[in-house]
């Protein structure tokens, strides 16, 4: 190597090791800054996945603990010969992985939700899973949809597509039942929470995220669109569901009203929910950047009834930019589908569905799921007991 070269090359290294150190000061300098409980906490990141699977797309994930000591995560994931969006709308199978440990990494044991036929409503696809454990029984809780046509091809598959077009319409939220974590499942015929005309989720209900009560009730945070004109779709919406207990019937609360308006806050999604001694509190993701100003960044509201809800004071939740343990800081091309796990009342792990590239599913080689250590509880993230769960 020649002078010039040497010099090109020391000059480079030093501006990209500037730059990456100037991304860990922000960050770092950003969590010490917040008030938020739980940004601050969030620890240095394991770089090996939570869970992975060779020849697919993975996504969105859900942990339990189960009787046998184990944990067991429920996760979606779908054929990478198809593309990323919108491969899960039309392939996607819910499966089941287990680990010693809840950080994993995952092994995958099984397919807990297999695709059955076009003429099922979610024959064709499972997905989003929230899986609950209360009186010895497994709830699944997740988004399925069917259509009428052949396989597509990688090529065939778009969103102007007749397979996304129907695939998106026919979504809906259902529930499977087991009385172990490995099944087998049984599916209910119906989905519990479908669309109703004239509502902010007349098009189709999505991304649930439920919690059962001590009273056996459940509270439900689900995604909505609704029609506009009578052939287009709206922008995102959260709602809020209620039913005395996890088969139904559901009720949307708020007057059929989203918790989360479109208009005046910008499109949310991808919303865990939970409950503690103060209420209920939620993160979300921040679609457009209206609350946190990060596009995809992670939002904390909080209510006391479930139903009227207040964006947090210092709201950004989490950050597409993430520190993994080995001292490296990058951004992420997605972080999606949050899902924190309660240990005795007390969160212990966050985990994200998250991918590579620089933002936009079509730039992805690589999706899986990912967890971040929580570092110390707070007084402010707890989980309420359920006496019921045993």
């Amino acid at each position: 190597m020649n002078k010039r070269n040497l010099i090109l090359f020391l000059a480079t290294f030093i501006s990209l090791t500037s730059s990456a150190q100037k991304r860990l000061d922000d960050l770092v300098e950003l969590k010490q800054q917040s008030k938020n409980p739980l940004f601050h906490q969030l620890d240095k990141a394991p770089h090996t996945p939570a869970f992975e699977s060779e020849g697919y797309w993975a996504w969105g994930s859900s942990v339990v603990k189960g009787e046998d000591g184990k944990y067991h995560m429920f996760v979606s994931r779908f054929p990478k010969s198809l593309p990323f969006h919108p491969g899960w709308m039309v392939a996607s199978e819910i499966v089941h992985a287990v680990s010693d440990v809840p950080q994993g990494p995952y092994r995958f044991s099984e397919v807990a939700l297999p695709a059955r036929g076009a003429q099922y409503w979610d024959g064709r696809s499972t997905h989003n899973p929230r899986i609950l454990k209360q009186n010895g029984k497994y709830y699944l809780v997740y988004m399925g949809s069917t259509h009428p046509f052949a396989d597509p091809t990688y090529e065939q598959l778009t969103l102007d597509s007749p397979w996304c077009i129907v695939g998106r319409a026919n979504k809906r939220i259902g529930l499977a039942i087991a009385d172990s974590p490995y099944g087998p499942w049984k599916r209910l015929d119906e989905p519990i929470l479908v669309p109703q005309a004239n509502t902010f989720y007349s098009y189709f209900t999505s991304n649930p995220s439920p919690i059962i009560q001590e009273d056996g009730s459940v509270m439900m945070i689900f995604k909505g669109r609704k029609y506009i004109d009578g052939h287009q779709y709206s922008s995102m919406s959260l709602g809020i569901a209620y039913a005395p207990c996890i088969e139904g019937p559901y009720q949307v609360l708020n007057g059929g009203q989203p918790i989360f308006q479109v208009d005046g806050q910008g499109e949310a999604e991808d919303p865990f929910l939970w409950q503690d001694a103060d209420g209920y509190h939620v993160v979300f993701k921040d679609h457009v950047a209206k609350f946190t100003g990060e596009r995809g960044g992670g939002v904390m509201a909080h209510s006391k009834d479930g139903i009227h809800w207040t964006v947090d004071q210092d709201p950004k939740a989490y950050s597409l930019t993430v520190e993994w343990e080995d001292g490296r800081v990058e951004k992420q091309g997605q972080l999606e589908r949050p899902f924190i796990l309660f240990e005795e009342g007390k969160p212990t792990y966050i985990f994200f569905a998250t991918m590579d590239g620089p933002g936009g599913f079509e730039n992805a080689q690589h999706s899986w799921n990912m967890v971040i250590p929580i570092k110390m509880p707070s007084t402010n993230l707890k989980e309420q007991p359920l006496k019921t769960d045993k």
